[in-house]
């Protein structure tokens, strides 16, 4: 699955059949910001708009823009799973969380 993404932000775009239109909104923050297209060259001019107009809306108001991701994820998973991958990871040298993001980067 291909993401269109711009400047940190992810777009989920669907396609509406009744309006004959890609539809598409910024993923990941609270705030709704939508933008819609009827080529994908328009819609992928229609989300960097939206998005840049959302950065300056947010300037013009004096608040800091959502970030779609902090970084942080946090799992539950077993004992001995936590304790198998903290083994991977201290075989291949990396900490739990080095050994994680590159085994999170290729699932990709």
């Amino acid at each position: 699955m291909s993401t269109m993404t711009c400047k940190g932000y992810a777009a989920r775009i669907e396609y509406s059949d009744e309006d004959g239109c890609f539809v598409g909104h910024i993923a990941g923050i609270r705030d709704v910001i939508g933008f819609h297209a009827e080529s994908v060259k328009e819609l992928r001019a229609a989300f960097e708009d939206a998005v840049n107009d959302y950065l300056s809306t947010c300037e013009k108001l004096g608040r800091a823009p959502q970030k779609p991701y902090s970084g942080k994820l946090m799992l539950r998973v077993p004992p001995e799973v936590h304790a198998h991958v903290t083994m991977m990871a201290k075989a291949h040298g990396m900490s739990l969380n080095q050994w994680a993001a590159d085994v999170l980067s290729k699932a990709s």
